[in-house]
């Protein structure tokens, strides 16, 4: 009896609920399927996905917390730890305000040892990857489609970055996207991440089908406030009347990761940036007073991890 190719038998287990393991779903694949299979593992091959079925020990452990937890995982580059790792969603028609609190909040999350994930996605999603990448962190990319054909099309660029420090991941082995699994992957997002964030969302974005699936696994969820006046507000202030976290900084994740007490000066090593900043700026992005930050900025210097400049102001030393 010929061996089971692994790959494509993984690849048909993802596609058939019915079958037990991989081996029952090759045994059950018709010819066409299997050779289909085939074709499938020789693009993921070359451009270097591997599988995790869920029965392995490096599947994410978040990921076995959700009732329909994926049977097959598809994975280029690493996957984070779930403890220091934030879920950054939101509307895909952001503002230029929402862009900005998106790629300063990964940034500042990135350089305190957190992995952004996120889904890809135009607007709050790339600006997400791009600030934790700008600042040479991890993030990762949960997609809709195959890992053979990244959406959207125009982030192909992008996603080959994320694979440098982080990765890319999927349930499904291979093509473009349906529509309706876009919210489908959105659980996913939130079960890699020990907090989601929602930074801009309208009333039916379907950054808010991330956060609905936090709740449900128990996760925190925290949202950034925007103008009152702005569609894509509407969407984060509801989560905030509904009990969610209130996000202007990075101090307010961490302190949620930390459980309520995340350290004041990692919080304020976060905030520094390479770009000076002020001692009023570093102590909002770390959610302490400014007699605070001038103390622990003293106690960074002398640690060789802050750099002072004239004016008040610091950066973070090289």
């Amino acid at each position: 009896m010929k061996p089971v190719p692994a790959l494509e038998a993984r690849i048909l287990l993802s596609r058939s609920p019915g079958a037990s393991d991989e081996h029952e779903a090759w045994a059950a694949a018709a010819e066409p399927e299997r050779d289909e299979a085939f074709r499938v593992a020789r693009r993921l091959e070359r451009i270097g996905v591997r599988t995790l079925p869920r029965d392995e020990a490096d599947y994410p452990t978040g990921l076995r917390d959700l009732a329909d937890a994926p049977r097959v995982l598809f994975v280029r580059g690493r996957l984070p730890e779930r403890d220091r790792t934030v879920a950054i969603v939101g509307s895909r028609a952001a503002s230029p305000y929402g862009l900005a609190q998106a790629e300063s909040l990964a940034a500042d999350l990135a350089r305190a040892g957190c992995v952004v994930v996120s889904g890809l996605a135009r607007g709050i999603d790339a600006a997400a990857h791009r600030g934790a990448l700008a600042v040479g962190g991890a993030s990762v990319a949960v997609l809709p489609g195959g890992l053979d054909a990244v959406t959207p099309r125009h982030h192909a660029a992008l996603a080959e970055s994320l694979c440098v420090r982080g990765g890319l991941v999927s349930e499904r082995a291979s093509g473009p996207p349906q529509p309706w699994v876009f919210l489908e992957r959105n659980r996913l997002i939130a079960a890699l991440a020990a907090v989601t964030v929602v930074v801009e969302a309208a009333v039916r974005s379907g950054a808010l089908s991330t956060a609905a699936a936090a709740r449900r696994l128990r996760r925190p969820v925290l949202a950034v406030p925007g103008d009152v006046d702005r569609e894509t507000s509407r969407g984060t202030h509801a989560l905030l009347r509904a009990g969610a976290g209130w996000c202007e900084r990075a101090g307010d994740v961490l302190r949620v990761l930390d459980g309520g007490g995340a350290d004041a000066g990692s919080r304020l090593r976060a905030a520094l940036a390479v770009a000076p900043r002020t001692a009023d700026e570093l102590a909002s992005a770390a959610g302490l007073r400014v007699d605070e930050t001038l103390a622990l900025l003293l106690e960074l210097e002398w640690a060789g991890a802050a750099e002072p400049l004239p004016g008040q102001r610091w950066r973070r030393a090289s």
